[in-house]
């Protein structure tokens, strides 16, 4: 093997080792905000656990600093009422149960004294996890889940790449706690074995003051130890939700729909919409054409609407079906090129048509209610010549149907000729 085959060789790898897992290869899309929603719905958040410790242990020390001759005060009483009350447990013979109720009295006591510092605790721990995620309330991460006993899941998890993260974190915090410790004690360790010579007094407001000087400086680096892991929470649960454009897109095939689904969804919407405006054409006053390529029904009801509205409207063959529904129902058709093009192309179904086409309009309309006009005086004088011929009704009469029929034939005229 020459040496450019042996470099060649040992530079050789495969970037497949360093593709995060997940179909489609690398996660390299920013999360969309459905799968930010469904994880947070999972209980799925970027919150640490160590800024509610940090919070809580800062505002225990706090306290205990403000109320420490409070709490010297109630403890000295505890143990004054303890001793002062042995002689009472010792009338008889000192028993187990008598031993149990002089302990219980005792735990009783300190826990009546620490209940103050619990309830503010607690509301600290509370809040400091809203101040985290908001509020929501998910009881997904509490169900029972069988992955969690698979004992392959287990060990995968106890040697994961997180797991080993976890580890090497604590074992820096508690290195961290012990220095903090150890440097302080180095100070004070001439008075703590002076102790001795101290009263009781002295010495509780010693171990007190050491104590909660020990915790601040331990809060104050779990305030920054809580700092640090909140941004590194955030990152990772950031970068964790990171999808693959293969998930992006099923993501959204999912969300809107699989788009060969969603064209036949459109069309039998579409043609549900077209039946509901077939159905509506017979309820038209008119219908006005191209005469062959648009269709409209317009009607006109002053107790509904202020101005005509367009009840229908097709091009090609849906306004050939409108004009034969016309003519089943004998609405009458009118031919005008440019008000049917307009009428199609500026007015929705259902909408009322703009003052524009008020004149255009209003005239069609007058010529379609003098055809009707028309059409009863013919169908009235028709039937009165019956009654004349049959009946023997005087012909004088006619002239009532004659007239309307001569003023309505000269209005109609006039249309035609300005159609």
């Amino acid at each position: 093997m020459n040496e450019k085959n042996s470099l060649e060789f040992i530079f050789r790898y495969d970037l497949q080792l360093f593709a995060k897992d997940g179909p489609d290869g690398e996660k390299t899309e920013e999360p969309t905000a459905k799968k930010l929603t469904d994880a947070r719905k999972k209980g799925q958040v970027g919150k640490s656990k160590e800024v509610t410790t940090a919070a809580m242990l800062l505002t225990l020390f706090a306290m205990l600093k403000l109320c420490l001759g409070y709490v010297g005060n109630r403890f000295i009483g505890c143990f004054e009422y303890t001793f002062k009350h042995i002689a009472d447990y010792g009338k008889d013979e000192f028993t187990i149960p008598l031993s149990n109720a002089l302990v219980g009295d005792m735990i009783k006591y300190i826990l009546v004294t620490g209940l103050p510092f619990y309830a503010v605790i607690f509301a600290v721990a509370f809040i400091s996890q809203i101040a985290q995620i908001k509020w929501k309330v998910s009881f997904e991460p509490m169900k029972p889940k069988l992955s969690k006993f698979n004992p392959i899941s287990g060990v995968k998890r106890i040697f994961s790449k997180n797991k080993l993260f976890e580890t090497l974190f604590d074992m820096a915090k508690l290195i961290i706690l012990g220095a903090v410790v150890i440097s302080y004690l180095k100070d004070k360790w001439d008075l703590v074995m002076k102790m001795y010579s101290y009263t009781l007094m002295q010495a509780i407001e010693l171990i007190g003051n050491i104590i909660i000087d020990i915790g601040m400086r331990i809060s104050m680096w779990f305030v920054v130890i809580g700092a640090a892991d909140f941004a590194y929470q955030k990152w990772k649960f950031h970068d964790d939700m990171k999808m693959s454009k293969q998930e992006v897109k099923d993501e959204y095939k999912n969300s809107e729909g699989d788009p060969k689904v969603k064209s036949q969804q459109r069309a039998r919407m579409q043609q549900a919409s077209r039946r509901r405006m077939m159905q509506s054409v017979p309820q038209a006053d008119v219908v006005i054409t191209n005469p062959t390529h648009f269709a409209v029904a317009i009607k006109y009801d002053k107790n509904e609407h202020e101005a005509p509205i367009v009840l229908a409207k097709g091009a090609d063959f849906l306004a050939q079906k409108i004009k034969k529904a016309a003519a089943e129902n004998s609405i009458e058709i009118v031919e005008n090129k440019p008000l049917a093009r307009m009428l199609y192309h500026n007015v929705e179904i259902g909408a009322e048509i703009p003052p524009e086409l008020y004149q255009m309009v209003a005239e069609v309309l007058a010529y379609v209610y003098n055809l009707n006009m028309y059409l009863k005086y013919l169908e009235q004088r028709n039937t009165y010549l019956k009654q004349i011929k049959f009946e023997n009704k005087p012909k004088e009469n006619l002239e009532i149907w004659d007239e309307g029929l001569a003023k309505t034939g000269i209005k109609l005229y006039k249309y035609r000729k300005e159609f």
